[in-house]
């Protein structure tokens, strides 16, 4: 099961105490995949396009939790209306008027997700998305979003006005507003490992190139006294760049630090530095006179 499923499994088993807001999330369910029909017989149906059957029932749930709408019962027409007068157009956004409370906007994102929502695998990446077919509706998921100082942005992909998160501690935030706390454990863990793992990385990348950085350093070092002794001689240089030199081919591996703990008494790593840069420019200029 994607992880997106695990979220809207545990959100449907959601059900809030509130009759106002399980209202509001009805009308997030309605208004995003909701429909009304009717039979060859001329009764009037309710019914719920998508394809998770626990936003079925969840639906269904919350019809006979608030207006006491049996499952397979068909209904009048006074019924229909007074749903409709209640619930409001289904063309339009939610009524805000169901919205007022902080609690009923939790409820409307919620049944927004369980209708249009979807999200990716965060162990791979961070992205959270509503697809609505409609911009006004779109809008409302945003704005109620962001009263919860959450930002998410919209994009038109194909037909769809989609509403969507991209930071990881965004769609944590949203879980929480949701009432998602397993999902929200379980991101949170999932981002924790997925740092760790690119802190690790990171030091070792950095240890590498310095490994790398030194070896290199060192190889260019070894090459230069080798190209001192063979055309200018060891004999010629001054004391200290003579042990220098000497010390390095003894050691064409060790860093800095540990190549000056090998003279008596020991000398630093930028006494060493220097020693080193001076054989490298002499290097430098017996080349040039070739």
């Amino acid at each position: 099961m994607s992880f997106s499923s695990e979220v809207k499994n545990e959100l449907a088993k959601r059900i809030s105490p509130a009759r106002h807001c399980q209202i509001a999330e009805l009308a997030a369910i309605m208004h995003f995949c909701g429909q009304y029909g009717r039979d060859e017989n001329g009764c009037y149906t309710i019914g719920f396009q998508t394809e998770n059957e626990a936003v079925v029932r969840k639906g269904f749930t919350l019809l006979k939790k608030t207006y006491n709408i049996e499952i397979g019962v068909m209904l009048s027409q006074q019924e229909i209306n007074g749903l409709q007068q209640k619930i409001g157009n289904l063309e339009q956004p939610v009524s805000r008027m169901l919205l007022k409370n902080s609690c009923c906007q939790r409820a409307f994102l919620r049944g927004a997700y369980l209708s249009v929502g979807s999200m990716s695998d965060p162990s791979k990446s961070y992205h959270l998305e509503f697809n609505c077919t409609d911009a006004a509706k779109a809008r409302q998921i945003q704005e109620v979003i962001g009263n919860f100082d959450i930002e998410s942005k919209i994009i038109l992909r194909k037909k769809y006005y989609v509403v969507y998160l991209k930071e990881g501690s965004g769609i944590v935030d949203l879980l929480n507003v949701c009432e998602a706390p397993v999902s929200l454990m379980n991101l949170e863990n999932l981002r924790i490992l997925k740092e760790m793992r690119n802190s690790v990385n990171r030091r070792v990348n950095c240890e590498t190139a310095n490994i790398a950085k030194t070896v290199n350093a060192a190889a260019r070092q070894v090459e230069d006294i080798e190209y001192i002794r063979d055309h200018y001689g060891f004999q010629n240089l001054p004391p200290a760049l003579k042990d220098m030199a000497e010390v390095r081919m003894e050691n064409p591996d060790l860093p800095l630090k540990e190549l000056g703990e090998c003279f008596h008494p020991p000398i630093g790593k930028s006494g060493v530095n220097h020693r080193l840069r001076k054989l490298s420019d002499l290097a430098e200029k017996l080349r040039s006179r070739l």
